[in-house]
C-alpha cells in the first residue's frame, strides 16, 4: 500500500473512533506509513520529539495502545525487543511470520482458523491473530556463514 494510502486509511479509522485529527496525529501516521517494519514505543517517541519537542512519551505510548486498539496498528511482543507496533494491514486477512532475529514479517494468507477446531464449552470467536516466531531465511545464511 502506498504510503500516502496508509496514512489516510489510518486517518481515516482516527476520525471513525471520534479522534480529533492533529498535526501530531498525523504525524504519528506518517511514521508508520513510512516504516518497513517495527517500532518500539521509543523509537515512535524519538521520532515524534524531533517535531514535537514538548511531547510526552507518555502521550506517545498511551496513543500507540489507543491505534492498536482501534485497528490501525498492529502490536507484537518480540522476546529480547519487548513490545512493538507497525500499521495495520487491513486490506485482506493474512498472518504473520516473524523473524526472531532480525523482525523481518513474512506474511502468509493461509489461515488455520479456517479448518475445524475442536473448543471448548460452545466457545465463539469473534476475532483472532496468528504469529509464527522463527528464523528467516536470511539470518539463517549468515549464521550458517558464522559456524
Amino acid at each position: 500500500m502506498a504510503e500516502a494510502n496508509l496514512v489516510q486509511e489510518m486517518v481515516g479509522i482516527m476520525s471513525r473512533n471520534g479522534w480529533r485529527i492533529t498535526e501530531q496525529r498525523r504525524k504519528l501516521a506518517e511514521i508508520f506509513a513510512k516504516s518497513d517494519g517495527y517500532l518500539s514505543p521509543k523509537d515512535v517517541y524519538d521520532q515524534m520529539a524531533v517535531h514535537y519537542p514538548g511531547v510526552s512519551f507518555d502521550t506517545v505510548y498511551r496513543n500507540l495502545r489507543l491505534l492498536s486498539e482501534m485497528g490501525a496498528l498492529e502490536q507484537f511482543y518480540f522476546m529480547e525487543g519487548g513490545l512493538k507496533f507497525r500499521g495495520s494491514c487491513t486490506s485482506h486477512h493474512h498472518h504473520h511470520l516473524i523473524c526472531v532475529n532480525c523482525e523481518k514479517t513474512l506474511s502468509f494468507d493461509y489461515c488455520p482458523m479456517e479448518h475445524s477446531l475442536m473448543l471448548p464449552g460452545n466457545f465463539k470467536i469473534v476475532s483472532h491473530r496468528f504469529e509464527v516466531y522463527g528464523v528467516c531465511e536470511q539470518c539463517q545464511k549468515e549464521q550458517a556463514a558464522e559456524s
